[in-house]
């Protein structure tokens, strides 16, 4: 039971995990949203009837590799945050990864299946999307330009760690 009392939180390179999280999480985003996605949209998939549950398997899974990646991310904001404070930006770094995962929790307990299901079509008339669609997609851009942010605040940190 001592064993892992006395474990040393330093054996690991947190900071190298939480840039590596990071990193991955940031350039897969943007990919999804800048590549895919407009690829999918310029070649015609959208409009195909199937394209709502197609679309609800490629974020349910990518939503889950968020939630992942979030959750790493916040081990180890808090670990940086109990071993080395003053320099990785005390309880912001901790907030800001709490946050993160908040919005990946988000996106895939709430928006990704209202919007998958707000995008069957129900009938044969189908021919223009809700109004509430559009107003999920600005929630949706807006929560994106929020963990843009909040990574790019958390690899400052960690940047300055590294040069401190």
């Amino acid at each position: 039971m001592t064993a892992f009392i006395t474990s040393n939180p330093k054996r690991f390179n947190w900071q190298m995990i939480v840039v590596s999280s990071l990193a991955f999480w940031l350039s897969s985003s943007i990919l999804l949203d800048f590549v895919v996605m407009p690829s999918m949209f310029f070649t015609g998939m959208m409009v195909e009837p199937s394209f709502a549950s197609a679309g609800y398997s490629l974020f349910g899974v990518f939503n889950r590799i968020e939630v992942l990646c979030a959750a790493v991310i916040l081990t180890g904001a808090v670990t940086l945050r109990m071993t080395q404070a003053a320099k990785f930006g005390g309880r912001q770094g901790a907030l800001l990864a709490i946050a993160l995962l908040a919005i990946a929790l988000t996106y895939t307990y709430a928006l990704t299946p209202q919007m998958s299901a707000l995008g069957l079509p129900l009938s044969l008339n189908f021919v223009e999307p809700p109004a509430l669609m559009n107003l999920m997609h600005g929630g949706y851009w807006s929560l994106e330009f929020l963990k843009l942010a909040a990574c790019g605040a958390l690899i400052k940190f960690c940047l300055r760690q590294n040069a401190g």
